[in-house]
């Protein structure tokens, strides 16, 4: 699969109640590439994703646009989005446990979603279950398919989420702090996933996180957010290495080392054209 468009969000401006979020925020998805969009907690970020599903409170209110195949998504009725998550548009969240149901296999719930968005058969469905989990190097894909979450550790449990957010062929990914509920011994396997994933099926990809560390190996682009305002933007270098916001400049200096305010993607295991198979292939089988 090779995703030929992207999404473009067009002066975004989202109000809780009384609370406006967003100030008018422009953002562009491309295929191939993951589009950082960083901040601290309350700046919008996770609003931000959740705006481009329809998946905001009762009370919130939308205005701009959010261009996605000639639609604007804020325009389209519960059934049309419903069209499209999960099917065009696949999402990642910070905790797995809380995205995966308990009672069920590891099989049912991959193939349940694919079929429900596709009608395809019971044996293509399991087929494409089994190339997910592959996809997402899943250790005994045959194996994994029978058991139910709480036998995953944490890192395979967050690929398996992953699985269900592509199993259906999107071309948008949008992942919320993929790795901040993982120990940080595994979460450079999950960054190498998303970025040989990015590569490979030429998603566009947006990277949702408090953590300029996380961007920093993975982005292509970085947006700042503060307090419902992108207040920076450009390339993971020019915005890492020479910063034009305060606030991204403190940003930076919070991170735990921050020497020349650059951490290159070789620091957190990655290199520039994507992961390293071989030791993504282990941490898989680690986690």
């Amino acid at each position: 699969m090779s995703a030929e468009e992207g999404l473009a969000i067009r002066n975004l401006t989202v109000r809780i109640g009384e609370r406006k979020i967003l100030h008018g925020i422009d953002l562009d998805l491309i295929p191939g590439q993951i589009a950082g969009l960083a901040g601290e907690s309350g700046s919008g970020k996770s609003i931000t994703g959740l705006a481009m599903l329809g998946l905001l409170p009762k009370n919130a209110r939308t205005d701009g646009e959010i261009h996605f195949r000639e639609r604007n998504l804020l325009t389209l009725t519960e059934g049309e989005l419903g069209k499209i998550r999960g099917l065009q548009v696949g999402m990642v969240f910070q905790d797995p446990t809380a995205s995966l149901h308990p009672m069920l296999t590891i099989e049912r719930q991959l193939t349940d979603h694919l079929r429900a968005h596709t009608g395809v058969s019971k044996r293509v469905a399991r087929d494409r279950a089994l190339e997910a989990l592959r996809k997402v190097q899943v250790p005994q894909p045959e194996t994994a398919l029978k058991k139910y979450p709480h036998q995953f550790s944490g890192g395979q449990l967050q690929r398996i989420a992953i699985a269900i957010a592509i199993i259906c062929e999107p071309s948008i990914l949008i992942a919320d702090e993929p790795t901040t509920a993982l120990d940080v011994t595994v979460q450079a396997g999950v960054l190498r996933l998303l970025r040989q994933l990015c590569d490979e099926l030429g998603l566009a990809v947006l990277l949702i996180t408090h953590d300029l560390g996380v961007m920093s190996s993975l982005a292509d682009r970085i947006s700042v957010l503060r307090q419902g305002e992108i207040v920076e933007e450009g390339t993971r270098y020019d915005v890492l290495r020479d910063p034009q916001h305060e606030y991204t400049r403190a940003l930076i200096d919070a991170l735990p080392s921050h020497e020349g305010a650059w951490h290159g993607p070789e620091s957190h295991g990655l290199n520039s054209h994507g992961p390293d198979a071989q030791t993504g292939e282990k941490e898989a089988s680690d986690d």
